[in-house]
């Protein structure tokens, strides 16, 4: 995601996020070093070990933070569509447009998924961050699950569906999304999937 500020305005621990991500993302937790970390962001090890404690301590940092942005950019892409809209369908819809629009620019925009980094490399880490990573994932299914709950007060579902399973789809879709666009380098993919959820989500309420 587009980071808060410029780099030179940024603190050493921001620094060191920004730089432990975009490796991470490119090459995988277990390839990224501390050594390359304090080169990159001009520190001493000593410096690195100020901010963390150990490596394990960098990655339950990376992830707060990623789970963190993505959470802002949530909550204001819904604050602007419920300002458009009242009618919580309708908002919802709005939302998801936004969101594809906001996506068309791969990788500026989105440069890959944090979760899904760690969830493929999964032996590298402890019992804690396996839970951060379920709680950030149920969390997303919680917040989307609310709004399709809301839309349902007033548009009863036209065909049987699982608001748990539809809720999930926004993040299988983006993660999909993310790899499709990556490795066939289509930055439209991530989008065109999501203009299909928007679309799916709509039948599922107002029917074909």
């Amino acid at each position: 995601m587009l980071q808060p500020g410029e780099p030179e305005a940024l603190t050493t621990r921001e620094r060191l996020l920004v730089c432990a991500e975009e490796a991470v993302l490119k090459k995988g937790f277990a390839a990224t070093s501390i050594e390359e970390l304090i080169a990159a962001v001009g520190i001493t090890k000593s410096g690195f070990f100020y901010h963390f404690r150990d490596k394990a301590a960098l990655a339950r940092a990376l992830l707060d933070r990623y789970v963190e942005n993505e959470n802002e950019i949530f909550d204001e892409l819904f604050r602007r569509a419920d300002e458009l809209n009242e009618d919580p369908l309708h908002g919802f819809l709005v939302f998801l447009k936004m969101f594809a629009e906001q996506l068309e620019d791969l990788p500026e925009t989105h440069p890959g998924c944090l979760i899904a980094s760690y969830c493929y490399q999964d032996r590298l880490f402890d019992d804690d961050i396996r839970r951060k990573t379920a709680d950030c994932l149920l969390g997303w299914r919680e917040r989307f699950r609310a709004r399709l709950d809301l839309i349902a007060e007033s548009y009863p579902p036209r065909i049987e569906v699982d608001f748990d399973d539809l809720a999930d789809m926004m993040t299988v879709l983006a993660d999909g999304g993310i790899i499709l666009s990556k490795v066939l380098g289509d930055k439209a993919a991530l989008p065109r999937q999501i203009g299909h959820y928007r679309r799916y989500v709509k039948a599922v309420f107002l029917g074909a």
